[in-house]
């Protein structure tokens, strides 16, 4: 979807300041409207009826929440000026001015960039149109590719700490239209979130009638593959969201968290130690510094092939990264001493380096904190956080008590964890972890053997199915009778089988991988027979309800496809998915619609696992979600595209 924009103007005729009438909605209709078009944006205008101190609720919410606000100060309008005034209010940027010709200018915005265009005789002149709507589009394009290098409001320019509203709390409570295009945006958001459908939230993402509420879905999106572990994409959409919200503190720790785990730690202890620039109190991210460095600590000395000696030696030789992960730890837990997850592993860091090197430095602060820590997982009131309270009390009973202790504490730990085989995995890895390096071995056997017996009883989840290869295609429909130019005529149906055919055959299509299309007629249902033929999953993903796809999509090419189409029907192991149930209704091109929920549905199962198969004749044309997109979207991340070119073929 474009980005929003408000343009606040005077309307119809009005006296100008040298006494010509100028007609500024000839103004907005001939540059303004036609400029802001070809900068990509939809752009909004109030009725004529509005007054001063009359400003209609729905015109108010999105002079709000507007990408950019276009303001026209050709004259000294009231309306003008308090619809600017409230923006420079609320929002530190997303402002471009305009005017026209003007003897004097307003003393407060005097230095304030703004765009010149010219008149005569009251409307725009023709012989520099063409000349200043160039120069408008050009604008608000640099204006908004440079969003977060300056503040566009005299207000937070000169309010350096003034903190913008979040958008949600700028709610007009009678602009129902809007909030409810919102709720019922939000509630399509929540169900695919809750399914694990990240292809449709990326899809809603786009359909979003401003950046904000893209934003929010982009977060969304990334939180879910950051859960699937689609680290690389997930860092992708995180980008999106700080691309707006430069200070939106759970996208900046999540993305370092994606960079911790795409391996890029010298990256992520960068990007941390930013964050804790701007925030030198925040626990969390003080813990996840520490989180990269114990990794980093842990990756030196826990290297396949070596023996427990060889660790140990190594794990003592590392006591510089030892040191730095312990610092982070201690600083999130004085940060926040209810942290107790930090402290207990700034304490367990500081015994080991106690054990590894001998060196008494930490002794009496981890004893101070050990106290503090006991007090604080003791407090724990969050049902769903109760299991690593007792746990933490178990790593302590680790760390000070005995091998009783350590088995009563952990089975207390056991019985709040609600058979989460995860979580229990997870406590069990930290204590193998202190057995490589021979740490305390009564105390920590105790804690494996109370781990290990429970787990022995619990099964493990099943895990989820991870295709290897995701085959998405797309291709030409077969020709109607009386399409006037050939494209795919029915007598080259053979010839785009076999291609087909020989793709797969190169791919090594089999039962281990998942195949995406729509399942219309010529290339989609070929693609689709040769997948069932391999034992593939094939899931259909169409853009319209049943009866309406088959009338528009399959039934008018010559041939016999509707009997092709039932069959591989009958063959499919999950129903095909309707757009419009999964994602609601939009005002877009269905087809385009559905080849880009095709290829997000297609990254989101795993970027790297994605080959790209089109039957296509290179035509252009294509909008978003077009072949030429997907083809490019898949190049750029994996190359893995076989086009099979029509015009090579026939």
């Amino acid at each position: 979807m474009k980005l929003h924009t408000f343009v606040a103007m005077p309307f119809g005729k009005k006296l100008g300041h040298d006494g010509v009438v100028i007609d500024f909605n000839a103004i907005y209709q001939d540059l303004l409207k036609p400029a802001l078009e070809a900068a990509g944006l939809e752009v909004f205008r109030a009725d004529e009826e509005l007054a001063a101190g009359d400003i209609k609720t729905d015109m108010f919410q999105e002079l709000l929440i507007a990408d950019l606000v276009v303001v026209d100060l050709t004259l000294d309008n009231p309306n003008v000026w308090y619809e600017l005034g409230i923006r420079h209010a609320l929002r530190a940027r997303g402002v471009v001015l305009v005017q026209g010709p003007r003897a004097t200018q307003p003393f407060d915005i005097y230095t304030d960039r703004k765009y010149r265009y010219s008149l005569k005789e009251g409307l725009p002149d023709p012989a520099t149109l063409d000349n200043d709507k160039t120069a408008i589009t050009n604008i608000v394009k640099a204006t908004l590719d440079s969003w977060q290098d300056g503040k566009v409001s005299p207000v937070f320019h000169l309010l350096p700490n003034l903190e913008e509203p979040q958008w949600k709390r700028l709610k007009a409570g009678k602009a129902r239209k809007f909030w409810q295009a919102h709720d019922d945006w939000a509630r399509r958001i929540d169900l695919a979130r809750k399914a694990q459908k990240v292809g449709d939230i990326l899809v809603l993402a786009e359909e979003a009638p401003i950046a904000a509420w893209r934003t929010e879905a982009h977060c969304i999106a990334a939180k879910a593959l950051l859960k699937l572990e689609r680290f690389g994409l997930a860092l992708e959409h995180f980008e999106h969201c700080l691309n707006v919200e430069s200070n939106n503190l759970e996208a900046l720790q999540k993305k370092g968290i994606c960079l911790q785990r795409l391996g890029k730690l010298d990256a992520a202890r960068a990007h941390y130690h930013a964050i804790l620039q701007e925030h030198p109190q925040e626990v969390e991210t003080w813990a996840l510094l520490g989180r990269v460095d114990k990794d980093a600590w842990v990756d030196a000395w826990r290297q396949p092939g070596r023996n427990p000696e060889q660790m140990r030696d190594d794990a003592r030789y590392e006591d510089a990264l030892l040191r730095a992960a312990i610092k982070s730890y201690s600083a999130a837990f004085k940060a926040a001493p209810s942290h107790y997850y930090s402290g207990i592993n700034a304490v367990s860091l500081m015994q080991l380096y106690r054990h590894l090197t001998q060196d008494a430095r930490y002794d009496a602060e981890a004893a101070v904190m050990s106290g503090g820590i006991r007090w604080a997982a003791g407090c724990e009131a969050d049902p769903q956080q109760i299991f690593w309270a007792k746990a933490t009390l178990g790593d302590l009973e680790v760390l000070t008590g005995t091998p009783d202790s350590v088995t009563t504490a952990y089975k207390e730990a056991i019985a709040c964890a609600e058979k989460d085989w995860f979580a229990l995995n997870s406590t069990l890895s930290q204590l193998r972890l202190l057995s490589d390096l021979g740490f305390r071995p009564d105390h920590v056997t105790a804690g494996i053997k109370v781990f290990e017996r429970y787990l022995e009883r619990l099964k493990k989840p099943a895990d989820i199915w991870q295709p290897r290869q995701i085959l998405l295609f797309s291709g030409h429909m077969v020709d109607a009778p009386d399409r006037a130019t050939p494209r795919f005529p029915l007598d080259k149906v053979a010839i785009a089988e076999a291609a087909i055919t020989q793709a797969l055959d190169q791919l090594g299509a089999d039962s281990d991988d998942l195949a995406l299309t729509q399942g219309a007629s010529g290339g989609d249902l070929l693609f689709a027979e040769a997948c069932q033929s391999r034992g593939v999953k094939l899931q259909l993903m169409q853009p319209f309800p049943e009866p309406e796809f088959i009338e528009r999509s399959v039934a008018p090419a010559a041939g016999d496809w509707c009997r092709r189409f039932y069959a591989v029907k009958e063959k499919l192991t999950q129903p095909a998915l309707c757009m419009p149930t999964e994602l609601g209704l939009a005002d877009r091109n269905p087809f385009e619609r559905c080849n880009l929920w095709l290829l997000y549905t297609a990254l989101a199962c795993g970027p790297e696992q994605v080959r790209f198969v089109c039957l296509w004749d290179g035509g252009g044309g294509d909008g978003r979600g077009g072949t030429a997109q997907m083809v490019e979207e898949v190049k750029k991340r994996t190359g893995q595209v076989v086009w099979l070119d029509t015009r090579k073929l026939w």
